[in-house]
């Protein structure tokens, strides 16, 4: 049994050698192919890595003047709210009721008048009134 694996061993030793002598190249036809799926497995490799532009929305139309600032402050719901905080705080300034005047006495612990001194200084619309 050991001739046989000797011969046999030496009959493969040929053929190795005989192929290593007379390097085979590859059909055009394989070549074609190998070629076709690299580029292939190029292009889906190439599509994974860059990821598609994420859709562009559309921009809305510019508003100016009015209608511009009316959008950034919230629109006509928020109009009217400014409207009302403002009529509310006239209202107040001009006829403030009697517990905002305890508030006030309670808070500064003494009595608040208007001061002539500063009278002084408050421009007189009478004046701008008179024909020149």
């Amino acid at each position: 049994m050991a001739e046989f694996e000797k011969q046999s061993e030496q009959e493969l030793e040929a053929l190795f050698k005989a192929l290593r002598d007379e390097p085979e190249e590859p059909s055009s036809d394989l070549l074609a192919r190998v070629l076709a799926d690299a580029y292939e497995a190029q292009d889906v490799r190439t599509a994974e890595a860059v990821p598609e532009p994420a859709p562009v929305a559309p921009q809305p139309a510019r508003r100016g003047g009015i209608r511009g600032l009316l959008d950034m402050i919230g629109g006509w719901p928020a109009v009217a709210g400014l409207a009302t905080a403002t009529v509310a705080g006239i209202w107040i300034g001009y006829n403030p009721p009697a517990a905002l005047d305890d508030l006030t006495l309670s808070v500064m612990e003494s009595s608040y008048s208007y001061d002539t001194s500063l009278g002084s200084m408050l421009p007189v619309y009478s004046e701008l009134l008179a024909e020149g």
